[in-house]
């Protein structure tokens, strides 16, 4: 089931985010034109509704703030900072400027005009320096969340999730150096290698595999598979490294002849029904003196999970939702759950969940930033260090 299209290619999310990346495949010409006719048109309404000289402040400043978008995002690349195409984003980033700038040149039809434009150009000149954080500083950052949890795994335990390698970038080398400096005895990811727009891009596979291969504990590197259209032709990249990919299937993992944990390690399917079977049996096949950790792309399992036994379940998927506002927290989660388990520590009986930020940037016609959502691995512990 996993190897073919289905349930997460069905949802609304990944649909917007394949229409959104169309621009990917427009001629550059064409696509400066279609930008200049939008900015354009826009500075027509203000030419009807607040006369030439303030249609033409606006129309020059939307340019300027349009080109500076167009800059950044030509950048990110010689900066290995992200490798995806730019013309998706730059119209992604285009509409929201647009919107900003029309309502205020309708809205010019009642009040005076000045602050009407001076406020869009404003709004629009804050965006570009969202911009430039969310796409130049932020993904770069990888954070270390140490965890301590009151009936800790026995052994100190480093989640990775969603990598999303399009390229051996900034990001990938200071992931691997952050993971040597904090020497865990176990290593565990799950999910999403590569950006979901390099799914069968040879390069992607070869420099996920080059992170993947830098990966070392005491206790082993244990792995499983993310969202099926992310996935679904990685699983060759784990072939002859000393990783091992957990597809329904456990393992038992014994410290010191003494401290046993039991790795439950799941391909998502984004199935609950399907995969709840399956972590039902996972569950009912593991030593009920273990500790039981479940390993799966999505939060979306638990529901069930401390039905069955699951002391601590470590997910991604939600990317903490990549963007986030103040107060409010995630804009999306693409989770069948929303907001419940956007991202971090939550609890229901027994069972700890942990949803991580994640690594890497989504792709296709997702944004290529991270805003209040910097990048992170989780370390557990008894203590927390």
């Amino acid at each position: 089931m996993y190897d073919r299209p289905g349930a997460f290619e069905d949802r609304w999310f990944h649909k917007i985010l394949v229409a959104l990346n169309a621009p990917a495949g427009w001629p550059l010409g064409g696509a400066i034109a279609l930008g200049a006719a939008l900015i354009a048109s826009v500075g027509g309404l203000w030419l009807l509704t607040a006369g030439a000289a303030w249609a033409a402040t606006l129309t020059g400043g939307l340019a300027v703030l349009a080109g500076g978008d167009a800059l950044i995002l030509r950048s990110l690349p010689r900066l290995r900072l992200s490798f995806g195409p730019a013309r998706p984003q730059f119209f992604i980033l285009l509409a929201p400027r647009l919107a900003v700038a029309a309502l205020a040149g309708l809205a010019a039809l009642w009040l005076e005009p000045s602050p009407l434009c001076l406020g869009a150009l404003g709004v629009n000149l804050l965006a570009t320096l969202a911009l430039a954080w969310g796409s130049l500083i932020e993904p770069a950052r990888v954070d270390v969340t140490h965890v301590a949890l009151p009936a800790a795994p026995p052994l100190s335990v480093l989640h990775i999730s969603d990598l999303h390698v399009e390229r051996f970038g900034r990001r990938e080398e200071h992931l691997l150096e952050t993971v040597a400096a904090l020497r865990p005895e176990l290593i565990v990811v799950t999910g999403d290698y590569v950006n979901l727009s390099c799914t069968t891009d040879p390069e992607a596979h070869a420099a996920a595999r080059r992170v993947l291969e830098q990966l070392a504990a005491p206790a082993g590197v244990y792995a499983t598979l993310g969202s099926p259209p992310v996935d679904r032709w990685v699983a060759p990249i784990f072939e002859g490294l000393p990783v091992r990919l957990l597809r329904d299937e456990g393992a038992l993992i014994e410290m010191d002849g003494r401290r046993r944990l039991a790795l439950l390690g799941m391909d998502c399917s984004h199935d609950q029904e399907e995969d709840g079977r399956v972590l039902a049996a996972l569950a009912a096949g593991a030593p009920a003196e273990a500790y039981r950790v479940l390993l799966y792309h999505s939060p979306d399992l638990m529901p069930l999970a401390p039905q069955v036994g699951i002391d601590l379940y470590l997910c991604g998927h939600t990317h903490g939702g990549q963007i986030r506002l103040p107060f409010y927290g995630a804009l999306a989660t693409s989770s069948k759950l929303g907001k419940r388990f956007e991202m971090g520590h939550y609890q229901s009986g027994s069972t700890h969940l942990y949803v991580s930020r994640g690594v890497g940037l989504e792709g296709l016609g997702a944004p290529r930033v991270r805003f209040l959502c910097r990048p992170e691995v989780a370390l557990f512990s008894t203590d927390g260090q």
